[in-house]
């Protein structure tokens, strides 16, 4: 009867610990000379045409609507 307390409480602690990681009150920043990394072309979304064509076409077959990319509003796609 002891052991699975035991164990339940271990792992509520175990738990604990790990959301108390996620909840910290530091934010990241970025150093200037970090920025070039950040600003390569590998760290654009948009840079292989054929992905962003694909991306498009599911986004439209999904939500019955065109332009998703940063326009306002779309279709819920019930017909």
């Amino acid at each position: 009867m002891k052991r699975p307390r035991l164990l339940s409480f271990l792992l509520l602690a175990v738990a604990a610990l790990a959301a108390g990681g996620c909840t910290s009150a530091q934010l990241t920043r970025v150093q200037p000379w970090e920025r070039a990394a950040l600003a390569d072309y590998t760290m654009n979304p948009s840079r292989d045409p054929l992905h962003t064509a694909m991306s498009e076409h599911i986004y439209f077959s999904r939500e019955g609507s065109s332009g998703g990319r940063g326009v306002g509003g779309s279709g819920c796609g019930c017909n």
